[in-house]
């Protein structure tokens, strides 16, 4: 990144907050480096930080700082529609939902009631920046600024509870959905009337005082480019590499069970997905299973047929141009296909799905393995229940291959 898209450490206390800019973090090794209490100002720690208090129910602004690095609570961005996903800071069990130190999860709470009130309450929403880790020591970046809320999602999605388990104890903790607002820069002076208690003030971006006037939502949008992830794109976290190997071993020796769990995978990773027929191992045709994706309305919805194809393969072997061409050459008319695997697409394969426009649902290793977390399968004891009990294997004995799949080299 050249050096206009940075503002040095010397410079935070003064500077505009842009879309995508690097903000420098200090050098002196402490609490002192951290930019984000120059360039506000908030506090130094943690991913809620505010100017006022939440206790008091003060706040004027709020800033969200999200790591990126941790695999069970991915905050997510997606560039291509301006929706973000964060998750709130009751992240062990032993305490209630809102009941967290930093109080985040009570900020949510009282933030979302009262975006869904009038405009009178919505005033008293403090606007929120998003900054993510930019790599380097202390460095951030300010990804945009954030209104509570989605126009794509009802009122009863835009926060909720979600439970966990960690050490065979579970715990809730808040899934929030916001839209990143089509603002390119935020003015210190804007920053400032914030402070002092003026968020619509003469400074306040057009689409914030839109969405406090009417709660509608102005998103900021990046066209969408042909994405073709890399092999590291698709393998899930060091962290997460267990429960996959783990699916891939209880499976290796058993590809139409997969069928079924890919199907099943496929199925509960979206509502739309309705009817799912998994096809006769000696007579698929190139598809492992054929169903249907509902269109528009509940009330009166259109089916788009798909074919599904499986593929349980170890991590070092990638789905290559031969597999794909297959699923390709099998579409019917007005069909698409969904591809499910424990590994990952080989470049080449990817890119002609990609650049050749082919309509193919691509769900490789990290993506089955968030689905998995995302339906309460966390952790290996889960997964492994969900597997044993959920595809009994007729051959072998299931208990036995599960065992020796949790102690192999990735597991023990």
């Amino acid at each position: 990144m050249s050096d206009a898209h940075v503002v040095g450490f010397d410079r935070l206390a003064g500077a505009d907050l842009l879309v995508d800019c690097i903000y420098r973090g200090g050098t002196s090794g402490n609490a002192g480096d951290d930019p984000l209490a120059v360039l506000v100002p908030v506090g130094v720690q943690g991913g809620f930080r505010t100017a006022g208090s939440i206790a008091k129910n003060e706040v004027k602004l709020a800033v969200l700082y999200t790591s990126g690095s941790e695999p069970d609570w991915p905050d997510t961005l997606d560039p291509y529609t301006g929706q973000f996903t964060y998750y709130g800071d009751n992240r062990r069990p032993g305490r209630a939902l809102e009941d967290t130190p930093r109080h985040g999860n009570q900020l949510l709470s009282r933030v979302y009631e009262l975006t869904h009130s009038d405009a009178t309450s919505r005033i008293k929403v403090p606007p929120f920046l998003l900054f993510e880790k930019a790599g380097r020591g202390r460095d951030v970046r300010f990804r945009g600024l954030l209104a509570p809320g989605s126009s794509r999602l009802g009122t009863e999605e835009d926060l909720v509870a979600v439970w966990r388990t960690t050490g065979g104890q579970r715990f809730q903790n808040y899934q929030a959905h916001f839209t990143v607002l089509d603002v390119a820069s935020i003015s210190r002076t804007w920053v400032d009337q914030l402070l002092v208690g003026d968020p619509l003030g003469s400074a306040c971006p057009s689409p914030w005082r839109t969405w406090v006037r009417s709660r509608t939502y102005t998103p900021l949008l990046a066209a969408p480019t042909v994405k073709i992830r890399s092999r590291e794109e698709q393998q899930p976290d060091r962290a997460d590499k267990p429960l996959l190997h783990l699916v891939y071993e209880y499976f290796k020796d058993r590809p139409h069970d997969f069928e079924h769990f890919a199907a099943d995978l496929w199925r509960m990773s979206d509502g739309r997905v309705d009817k799912i027929d998994v096809t006769r191992p000696w007579r698929d045709g190139g598809r492992d299973a054929i169903g249907d994706f509902l269109l528009g309305p509940p009330s009166d919805p259109v089916a788009v047929e798909f074919a599904l194809e499986a593929k349980c393969y170890a991590e070092n072997h990638g789905v290559g141009v031969r597999e794909t061409s297959r699923l390709i050459s099998r579409l019917r008319h007005r069909q698409f296909g969904v591809l499910v695997t424990t590994s990952h697409l080989d470049r080449q394969a990817y890119r002609e799905i990609r650049e050749d426009g082919h309509p193919v649902v691509v769900i490789a290793g990290r993506d089955l393995v968030d689905m998995l977390k995302n339906r309460g399968f966390d952790t290996r004891s889960a997964v492994m229940r969900h597997l044993y009990e959920g595809y009994p294997s007729h051959g072998a004995d299931g208990a036995t291959r599960l065992a020796a799949a949790a102690c192999s080299s990735w597991l023990c």
